[in-house]
């Protein structure tokens, strides 16, 4: 498929983590000539591999992949603008007459970059430096604001996610609301949509999950930390309290041992994969293949759905 349609298709394929929707979209660009646009929020960060499980360059079979590496650890970066990027990558994709295909777990942004979010204001940076200063006066202390100035949002947030309070309460100081008003969201348009999804085998995946999280810590996690300490993070960016990197920073500073931090990493790893599950779930347009993204099967299903809808 080497052509600019006037309405162009777009394949996206989710799913929980470790289905293999990284291999499975490698599949469908390989066959027609697509181009991959990841949407996991913490493979944007550069430096962490080991534990994202971010396809190295040498297995991506010449095909671009888009939204890797773009980020540098101390960078902020919201769904909001994920969109905005991305939906450039896609529009640039199609404009070549490829096929972009997105695949990745982290729903919120698929959901923004597919429906939209609506409008907030621009970040105003000498508020979020005295709200970050006021954090660092007293730890904790704007996750209890949150809570007496917006209770709902402050439930949703979690109490160490100090960037994602800080722009809840900036919204609110900005606005004097906690969400801009209904109907402001504007959804891609211009493309035909084919929205696949992975549903392999719960004990099974649970299964390849724990020999992951393992393998993880045994190939390099450890090193991969102590390398971006090394090379000036602090352990407070952001995708440090992400599943894996969390757990290696406190077996580093001798809060945990190893074969805790393997355990606290196994057990965060499936409960993240429910919650993936039960927010993809919530998508009607979802096709649902039973199996693993690397499984023959489930990759003769798919490349035949996507046959059929660019035809």
């Amino acid at each position: 498929m080497h052509r600019v349609l006037s309405d162009p298709p777009l394949v996206t394929i989710a799913g929980p983590t470790g289905s293999g929707k990284s291999q499975l979209a490698l599949q469908v660009a390989e066959n027609f000539g697509g181009e991959v646009v990841n949407c996991d929020s913490l493979q944007l960060y550069r430096g962490f591999d080991v534990g994202t499980a971010k396809i190295a360059s040498a297995e991506r079979g010449g095909v671009p992949h888009h939204m890797l590496d773009v980020l540098t650890p101390s960078q902020g970066y919201s769904a909001g603008e994920y969109a905005r990027n991305a939906r450039e990558v896609i529009r640039e994709i199609s404009q070549r007459g490829h096929l972009p295909i997105i695949t990745g777990g982290t729903g919120f942004y698929l959901n923004a970059l597919l429906n939209g979010l609506p409008q907030l204001p621009e970040r105003d940076p000498s508020l979020r430096v005295r709200l970050a200063a006021r954090e660092a006066r007293r730890p904790g202390i704007l996750h209890r604001l949150l809570t007496r100035l917006e209770p709902a949002a402050s439930a949703r947030i979690h109490a160490r996610d100090v960037q994602k309070i800080i722009r809840a309460l900036e919204v609110r100081v900005l606005t004097h609301h906690a969400l801009p008003p209904p109907g402001a969201a504007e959804p891609l348009r211009g493309y035909r949509m084919l929205k696949i999804g992975l549903n392999p085998p719960r004990e099974r995946l649970h299964e390849l999950l724990d020999a992951r999280a393992r393998e993880m810590f045994r190939s390099g996690l450890i090193e991969e930390v102590q390398n971006l300490l090394a090379n000036g993070c602090t352990g407070n960016e952001k995708p440090f309290e992400s599943l894996g990197y969390k757990q290696a920073l406190q077996y580093l500073r001798g809060e945990i041992g190893l074969d805790q931090a393997i355990a606290s990493t196994q057990l965060e790893t499936r409960q993240y994969a429910k919650r993936q599950w039960t927010w993809f779930r919530r998508d009607a347009e979802i096709i649902w293949l039973p199996g693993f993204g690397g499984s023959s099967d489930v990759v003769r299903e798919c490349l035949e759905l996507v046959r059929k809808f660019i035809s």
